[in-house]
């Protein structure tokens, strides 16, 4: 369920160059602070997804709704909610 939500979520993935030590940035539009840098596209895409599963268990810990994506939805079942 969440590396199909990763994955989902990478497809959505917008990338460009800046002028920076590391030149590659990627961001996932929709997703608040969800965003990376790398010395490559391929570095960058890599800490990008690191930083998605961060943020889904920040959003998890803390009750927080996670939006769908692309009809992907992480939902924590009645219980396990321990909020």
């Amino acid at each position: 369920m969440i590396s199909q939500y990763v994955q989902a979520a990478l497809r959505h993935a917008k990338y460009e160059l800046i002028k920076d030590e590391e030149p590659y940035y990627g961001e996932v539009d929709g997703l608040r602070g969800v965003w990376a840098t790398g010395n490559t596209l391929e570095e960058c895409r890599e800490r990008l997804a690191e930083v998605l599963d961060g943020w889904i268990l920040v959003r998890l810990s803390r009750g927080l709704a996670i939006p769908s994506i692309d009809g992907v939805e992480i939902r924590v079942p009645r219980e396990l909610n321990v909020a």
